[in-house]
């Protein structure tokens, strides 16, 4: 698309994981300016994220969030970054879901005939599918699902975007306002998108926003059970290309530390025997990231309440891979004045805060 290396851009975007990737991609897609600015090698909660897309979610397995309109967005919006990245690293895989009750295996002949959630369901097993696996009852195969291999994809994007992306600290004492836009260091931007996860909290313009951080570690490990679904109950198992097994994952409110800890893999790995019944040989990496969820586990999309050109796209917790395809381009329309910002996502809901902030 020609992207175009300028002092004078539309766009400085901050952050360069899955959002800031979407972003800058549709943005520079319409012919706009733009320029990234991440840290890579600095711990980010898109490179560590198991990048799975799943209807069907929650203890209760409930359907996704408008899983209607986000998942026909999904696999064409990550097949259109492969082609444009000369990169595979999306994998649309179905996922099985064990019953462990016979009363669990009637509630779900029960979903399928609710087309909101029927449409999700490949075939429902009444009897045990895989010697391997802890379904006494059948389960549920679910389809439109699958995983994203995050950091391909944006490693991949980060040489698309070629000198449209700066690999340094953000170091926001330097973004002064000026006349139209916003001065950073050798750049005048027209408007600013933040877009850095939790780094986000601690910028002057969005601080009062009720983020929610959930720390998360996934594992990959070694575990000979050949089995070519994802298998997702209590942890998800992700059969790799290399034969081996990506595991997750935790969720802790609590613990925020960085850092990964042995109780976490103790514990993954613990479930997984669980759910497949065959030994774990060994750990092959363990992963952490602190996942910029919010308070009302919707995302955070809008323009500040008072700076028409300071904008945020964040906050999309465990499930972006899923939104941000869907909502990259609902946040571009809004840029473009074409259209207005669902009530759900839109900052807004939050400007009393600001309000009081003041």
């Amino acid at each position: 698309m020609g992207l175009i290396l300028d002092m004078e851009i539309d766009f400085l975007i901050i952050g360069q994981g899955i959002a800031g990737t979407a972003m800058a991609y549709r943005l520079g897609k319409e012919g706009k300016r733009i320029m990234l600015l991440d840290q890579p090698m600095h711990n980010q909660s898109s490179r560590v994220a198991a990048g799975l897309y799943n209807p069907i979610t929650g203890r209760k397995m409930v359907k996704t969030w408008m899983a209607e309109e986000l998942f026909p967005q999904i696999e064409p919006f990550y097949q259109e970054l492969e082609e444009i990245s000369s990169r595979k690293f999306l994998y649309p895989q179905k996922i099985y879901r064990p019953f462990l009750t016979i009363e669990e295996q009637n509630e779900w002949m029960g979903h399928s005939s609710d087309p909101n959630i029927g449409q999700f369901i490949q075939h429902i097993f009444t009897t045990s599918q895989f010697a391997q696996v802890r379904d006494p009852f059948g389960g549920v195969m679910l389809q439109g699902s699958g995983w994203v291999d995050l950091p391909t994809l944006l490693d991949g994007m980060a040489y698309f975007f070629g000198d449209n992306l700066r690999i340094e600290k953000f170091q926001e004492e330097l973004l002064i306002q000026q006349a139209e836009g916003w001065n950073y260091k050798d750049l005048h931007a027209k408007a600013v998108i933040f877009c850095s996860g939790m780094g986000t909290k601690q910028s002057r313009f969005f601080s009062y926003l009720p983020f929610s951080p959930v720390k998360g570690e996934i594992l990959e490990v070694e575990q000979a059970a050949n089995l070519d679904c994802i298998v997702n109950r209590g942890v998800f198992r992700i059969p790799l290309k290399n034969g081996n097994v990506r595991l997750g994952s935790t969720y802790s409110w609590h613990d925020l530390n960085l850092g990964a800890t042995s109780g976490a893999a103790k514990e993954l790995v613990e479930k997984l025997e669980e759910l497949v019944q065959v030994e774990v040989e060994g750990i092959v990496h363990h992963g952490f990231g602190i996942r910029p969820a919010t308070k009302d586990r919707k995302p955070f999309l809008g323009k500040h309440p008072e700076l028409s050109n300071v904008y945020v796209f964040n906050g999309f917790g465990t499930k972006g891979v899923s939104l941000v395809p869907y909502f990259s381009q609902v946040m571009q329309d809004f840029i473009f004045d074409t259209k207005p910002l669902p009530v759900e996502v839109d900052i807004s809901r939050y400007f009393n805060i600001f309000k009081l902030d003041q």
